[in-house]
């Protein structure tokens, strides 16, 4: 622990040129005649530390001393660099910020810790994406991102689950959340905590009026009440379809965010596959696989097997008549 203690000691100095024995002491949680003692081990260690007393005096190093001591342990340092591998700081536009960071690191480790930290990105790869799934398109991550930043009222343009119109809301940005690839806006709604996807978005900008943030919010617990919330309403509506064997790929990419659950597969022997889909609703469903045509067949349940027919059936009314002249 006294190890510890002083390497924050001369840390602290570092970042901060001069500190009070008192300050040190409140800083680290100790008596200050263990700060005393501290500087006498530092400075018997070879360290250049001074106390200067009067008014203005303190604690500080000889001007131009620097130590190459960063306080980190190989694991933790390990840990910071397989963090800055591809993942979501991309698209808030940190990544770079984030490498260049942790070159400065670089220099501030130990020689035997460097070649650890430099190959742990080269060894350990973290991707945060669902398999089967494409990637959503967030244009309006960077104004979600912004109001977050400065605490300011969004309105937006927002597309629920089921594929509806866009309807305009104005929110109070709490927080963002990226969930296996996924942004989530986690906001105010007049006074209640809602979940909003980034990607559902058709716009995104500010009132110019202050967010109303709750006193004391736990960003991380309010997100496992509303994750729990999503989790408790049951596994969804269980959709079995025929899937044409050349569609079967694209069906699965395509449908993977509107579902709660893993797809399940029945192989049949006629070029075709039998899928069983857990989506989110029974609207979710039908807004998905309306565009597949004839490379889809749902089986059940018999509720939306029916209005894929009726809504078949309006469809080919639509063009029985002969079109307008041009």
């Amino acid at each position: 622990m006294r190890s510890d203690r002083l390497l924050s000691i001369l840390l602290l100095l570092q970042a901060h040129g001069r500190l009070s024995a008192r300050v040190l002491a409140q800083r680290l949680e100790v008596a200050e005649r263990t700060i005393h003692r501290d500087i006498e081990a530092l400075s018997a260690a070879g360290i250049p530390v001074y106390t200067e007393r009067g008014r203005n005096g303190g604690v500080a190093l000889l001007p131009g001393y620097r130590t190459d001591a960063s306080g980190l342990t190989a694991s933790e340092a390990r840990a910071l660099f397989i963090f800055a591998g591809r993942g979501t700081l991309a698209d808030l536009g940190l990544e770079g910020d984030l490498r260049a960071a942790l070159r400065k690191l670089m220099v501030s480790l130990p020689e035997t810790q460097r070649p650890e930290a430099a190959e742990a990105a080269e060894r350990v790869l973290v991707d945060p994406r669902g398999w089967m799934r494409k990637v959503d398109e967030i244009p309006q991550l960077p104004a979600v991102q912004a109001a977050v930043w400065d605490s300011l009222r969004l309105r937006i343009m927002y597309r629920g689950s089921d594929g509806g119109e866009a309807r305009e809301r104005i929110v109070d940005p709490y927080g963002l959340v990226a969930k296996a690839g996924v942004w989530y806006l986690i906001a105010g709604d007049r006074g209640d905590a809602r979940l909003y996807r980034v990607s559902r978005m058709e716009s995104a900008e500010t009132t110019g009026e202050s967010a109303r943030r709750p006193a004391g919010l736990d960003l991380e617990a309010l997100w496992e009440l509303l994750r729990r919330r999503i989790e408790e309403r049951g596994p969804g509506v269980g959709v079995r379809l025929r899937v044409r064997q050349e569609a079967l790929e694209r069906v699965l990419r395509i449908t993977a965010s509107q579902l709660v659950g893993p797809a399940e597969r029945e192989p049949e022997d006629r070029g075709s596959t039998v899928l069983n889909l857990p989506f989110v609703a029974e609207g979710a469903a039908r807004g998905a696989l309306l565009g597949f045509g004839l490379d889809v067949e749902v089986l059940a349940p018999a509720s939306l097997r029916a209005e894929m027919r009726a809504v078949a059936r309006a469809v080919a009314d639509l063009y029985s008549e002969p079109g307008l002249p041009a």
